[in-house]
């Protein structure tokens, strides 16, 4: 086997990864004296995912030239991911935020420190080494154009240049509404974004706010009509839904979700139903047996305090699959 490092990844995601510190003890951050340093940020969430399940992925971004772009840079290496188009920026920080401890499976808050950070910083010329002549998929969020105009011109660029030279595309909404200037801005430039996707992942309450349809199946019509070949939307603990012409003609069907005796931190669900549904169809299985991975890994994801410490390896995904889905 070759050294999987000395080509150019097949997969690639980008976006902002932050240092984020986890509360010991669950009640207001004000009074809590001791946290667990973690990784945070959904696109790296993705590509570690993935890369746990085989695939060669690379992660594209700016950290700070501090201690902390220092910690995801070895955090992410030591997963796999290929670093090449991580760039060290000498002038801006590398992002922080702190995490409530989450109890009861309530959503913990979240408090972030990532203004003026070095991956608010990124632009166009931070992809001008991307090898997009190897690249099979790419996968896209909606949190770096959030970042700034630079980091949104990135993101046009990326999709541009996957679809232009044959790879697929993922899009993730993931919407941050506090990074936005306007909910109307962040609707028109996300839905522009997921025109140019292949398949597109909104949970229900995103897809229903960026497109003004009450139903899933309005909703993947929306995307479907843009250009898309699938729309997977997440439903929670009900599951998935999906819409999409995959394979061969268009069909549509809802998924059940996975039962969960405890919920421990819901935070990295969407990206583990990301890694699901991308790894699935990058392995050639069906619509609904994608759907399905998506469940089983977001399901993993929340019986965890950290965003993607859940995320499976392959060995534990088969045996999984093999338990939920036999043959």
């Amino acid at each position: 086997m070759h050294n999987r490092c000395s080509f150019a990844p097949k997969i690639l995601t980008f976006g902002e990864a932050m240092a984020m510190f986890v509360a010991d003890n669950p009640g207001d951050l004000s009074a809590i004296e001791n946290f667990h340093r973690r990784l945070a940020g959904a696109d790296n969430n993705v590509a570690i995912g993935l890369s746990r399940l085989g695939f060669h992925v690379g992660w594209l971004s700016r950290v700070g030239n501090d201690s902390f772009g220092r910690f995801i840079k070895a955090a992410l290496t030591a997963e796999g991911i290929d670093a090449r188009y991580i760039h060290a920026d000498a002038q801006h920080p590398t992002g922080l935020l702190f995490k409530e401890r989450a109890q009861n499976g309530a959503d913990p808050r979240v408090e972030y420190f990532r203004r003026g950070s070095a991956a608010s910083h990124l632009t166009i010329d931070d992809a001008q080494d991307v090898d997009f002549q190897t690249l099979n998929h790419l996968h896209a969020t909606g949190i770096t154009p959030a970042l700034s105009e630079s980091a949104c011109q990135l993101s046009h660029h990326l999709m541009e240049q996957a679809r232009a030279h044959g790879a697929t595309i993922s899009f993730d909404p993931n919407l941050r509404p506090s990074l936005w200037p306007s909910e109307s801005v962040m609707r028109s430039t996300l839905n522009e974004l997921a025109g140019r996707a292949d398949w597109v992942l909104p949970g229900l309450s995103e897809g229903q706010l960026l497109t003004g349809q009450k139903t899933p199946h309005d909703i993947a019509g929306y995307y479907l009509d843009q250009g898309a070949s699938a729309v997977i939307i997440k439903l929670g603990p009900e599951g998935s839904y999906y819409r999409g012409n995959l394979d061969g003609q268009e069909e549509s069907f809802t998924v059940a979700g996975c039962h969960v005796v405890e919920v421990v931190d819901t935070v990295g669900a969407g990206d583990g139903f990301a890694v699901g549904v991308i790894s699935a169809l990058l392995d050639g299985r069906t619509a609904r047996q994608a759907a399905q991975r998506g469940n089983l890994i977001g399901a993993q994801a929340i019986q965890v305090v950290g965003d993607m410490e859940g995320l499976p390896n392959r060995e534990r995904l088969q045996a999984l699959e093999a338990e939920l889905y036999p043959a």
